[in-house]
């Protein structure tokens, strides 16, 4: 099969609904998921939920917007994509190793974590949580995490289904991918999400998700629930970027950037819906657990729900940790991805050659970050492990900084009638948000990344 071709003879997605459904699943991950109802939780529910959505739609879409436009108006990879959008400054080429270093640095030790999610699910496949309580989840935790050959291997497997999927290419790998993943997704969170509602105290954790006390609020949580919409995203990464390098000509950028961006909340706030309503029907724990919510707490959950029936603690573990799987999938393609298709289009390798030796050397800076949490958690770099390490220079520079030159990039370097011209696909559709659009890349989103970074960093903790 021959891959459809435009842009320039490059390829493309085939159609606007796999368009979506892989800029979707490249932003749908763990971070929604995991992070985003471990952030809620932390910080108030309700009420940081709404000042995430505030910042979802005003800050975070904008700016995922902004990659949508710099990836398609280069249409073949990102270094071209700001050299053309720049007017031919070939200064600004040097933004396409951002997304090279990003997907070796997030893949590495993202794929560790999806490697859990993996493991979990072949657990919960072959009935290993039937009968164990809430010890027997932190000792099997612990134990696994700290093993030096079985996460490997699973991280191991991830990568490698990772690397199957982007060798096959745009059409055939990247968004056929996401046009079986992503549906299977959606089957798992309306299935999960009908369980958690039949419980007794559902409306306790309904309640805590969409009833607001704003006596929680402080700038922490403002400032939390501004990061969270920017994790959640990826925005600053280029994987969006990239993606957007292969959109056909005919994409409202606009409006499949609101489509992407509000099916990117729907799953965060449907994965509250299934979480905080099984955690409130368990007398003894928190919203606030923690990032052991996921593989200490909700095991522990599935077990007394439904009366602690051997059929639904198989059925919710099967369906939850495949959730996991899928999600985690969806994003690590696009992370592999950025680095892949750079040694491609630029390097002149085949797209099979150029994924295997991303794949290898993340699956050795893998195994730096799977070790980290046992045999090498002595070792450490500027007093933090690998995993640590890895975690901290994408989240608190490399996503803000990125975030932060793609708004300078289009909003003060690029020509506003390139701009225009690329929103409005020439003119041939009309985009009203358009003012709103470039007002916020220019002066809004520098300004709100600025402070996230600075919060990040701790700045703020001095005036406390």
């Amino acid at each position: 099969m021959v891959e459809k071709k435009q842009n320039g003879g490059k390829n493309v997605f085939a159609t606007k609904v796999g368009a979506i459904l892989a800029a979707a699943g490249s932003a749908v991950g763990l971070g929604n998921i995991w992070r985003f109802p471990t952030e809620a939780g932390t910080h108030g529910g309700a009420a940081f939920i709404l000042i995430y959505v505030g910042f979802m739609l005003f800050l975070a879409m904008p700016i995922m917007v902004t990659e949508f436009a710099i990836g398609r108006h280069g249409g073949s990879d990102v270094a071209d994509a700001f050299e053309k959008m720049s007017g031919g400054r070939k200064g600004w080429r040097w933004m396409a190793m951002f997304p090279v270093v990003s997907g070796f640095l997030v893949l590495s030790y993202y794929a560790v974590v999806a490697g859990w999610t993996m493991y979990y699910a072949f657990e919960a496949i072959t009935g290993g949580f039937v009968g164990k309580g809430t010890a027997d989840f932190t000792a099997d935790f612990g134990s696994f995490v700290s093993s030096p050959v079985q996460p490997v291997g699973w991280t191991a497997l991830v990568i490698a289904l990772t690397c199957a999927i982007v060798a096959l290419g745009v059409q055939r790998g990247i968004e056929k991918g996401a046009k079986i993943m992503m549906p299977l997704l959606f089957v798992f969170i309306v299935f999960l999400m009908g369980c958690s509602l039949s419980l007794p105290n559902a409306d306790l954790g309904l309640q805590f998700l969409f009833c607001p006390d704003f006596s929680k609020v402080d700038g922490s949580v403002v400032l939390s629930a501004m990061g969270q919409a920017l994790f959640s995203l990826s925005v600053g990464l280029g994987c969006l970027c990239t993606y957007a390098c292969y959109f056909r000509k005919d994409v409202d950028l606009m409006k499949d950037g609101v489509t992407v961006a509000g099916i990117d909340t729907m799953v965060a706030l449907f994965s509250g819906v299934i979480i905080f309503p099984a955690v409130y029907s368990v007398p003894g724990l928190s919203p606030d657990a923690g990032p052991s919510l996921v593989f200490v707490t909700l095991p522990n959950v599935f077990q007394e729900l439904f009366g602690g029936s051997p059929v639904m603690v198989y059925v919710l573990s099967v369906v939850f940790y495949l959730l996991l799987v899928m999600a985690a999938l969806t994003s690590s393609i696009s992370m592999l991805e950025m680095s892949a298709v750079y040694f491609h289009a630029k390097r002149g390798m085949s797209r099979p050659l150029a994924v295997v030796l991303v794949g290898v050397v993340c699956l050795v800076l893998g195994t730096f970050c799977s070790l980290s949490f046992g045999e090498w958690s002595d070792v450490k770099l500027f007093g933090m492990t690998f995993f640590d390490l890895f975690d901290y220079l994408v989240a608190k520079f490399i996503m803000p900084l990125g975030g932060m030159l793609m708004c300078v990039f289009l909003g003060w370097v690029v020509d506003e009638k390139v701009m225009r011209m690329e929103m409005t696909n020439h003119g041939s559709i009309k985009s009203p948000m358009y003012p709103a659009f470039r007002l916020i890349v220019r002066y809004v989103a520098p300004v709100c990344i600025i402070l996230v970074f600075l919060n990040e960093l701790g700045f703020f903790s001095f005036f406390e």
